[in-house]
């Protein structure tokens, strides 16, 4: 039986190049979408097995997207694609419940190696991808009674954060200063009592604040 797949990716060339990859083999490419709320439409419309879910898109990015699928306890398989070889990427993305996370440098093999594992109920995750975040993934996690008093701005600079920016990139989306971004993250790191930002990313996701 074939393997219904849905590409979501905002650059044409990428879907396109991933379904041509996927001829001759026993995965057919159901649909496609250009972002995530034409995603979740696609998932209703097409019922895929598996949705190859790329991470950075410019209106709603792809884990945010997870996050919503997996709110409407939708059993589709998702593998995160990104060209991003990225810690909080991938942590939260295991804490999302995604079934692997793929870099678009993936060969044709692993493609559908993974699209197979997933469609067959297996996570596709490597023991690689798994041991770099286990440190973040076995953060404490908090009581939702306890509250950290974290100040506007910092909240801001959590959720930019979360999403895998680069403290440039945060200070470039929230007009403020570069130091100033990382004088806010060592703060946040403080405050919610985890390590690095990966850590910090994994709690945010945990706390619903992205």
């Amino acid at each position: 039986m074939s393997i219904k797949v849905l590409i979501v990716d905002d650059h044409e060339v990428v879907r396109l190049g991933i379904k041509s990859l996927l001829t001759g083999s026993n995965i057919v490419v159901v649909g496609d979408a250009a972002s995530g709320e034409q995603a979740l439409a696609a998932v209703k419309a097409h019922k895929p097995d598996v949705i190859l879910l790329d991470v950075r898109m410019p209106d709603s990015d792809g884990l945010t997207t997870l996050s919503r699928l997996r709110m409407e306890d939708s059993a589709v398989k998702v593998l995160m694609l990104s060209t991003y070889d990225n810690p909080t990427y991938v942590a939260r993305a295991v804490a999302l419940g995604a079934n692997g996370y793929l870099l678009k440098s993936a060969s044709r093999e692993d493609l559908v190696a993974a699209i197979e594992k997933a469609a067959g109920g297996e996570d596709a995750w490597t023991r690689d991808e798994l041991r770099r975040v286990t440190g973040a993934l076995a953060t404490p996690r908090m009581s939702g009674e306890v509250e950290v008093p974290l100040t506007q701005r910092e909240s801001e600079v959590l959720r930019q954060l979360a999403h895998g920016l680069t403290n440039k990139e945060i200070g470039q989306s929230l007009g403020i200063s570069y130091e100033t971004v990382k004088e806010h993250v060592q703060h946040i790191l403080r405050k919610i009592g985890v390590n690095d930002r990966t850590q910090a990313a994994v709690w945010a996701v945990r706390k619903n604040l992205v």
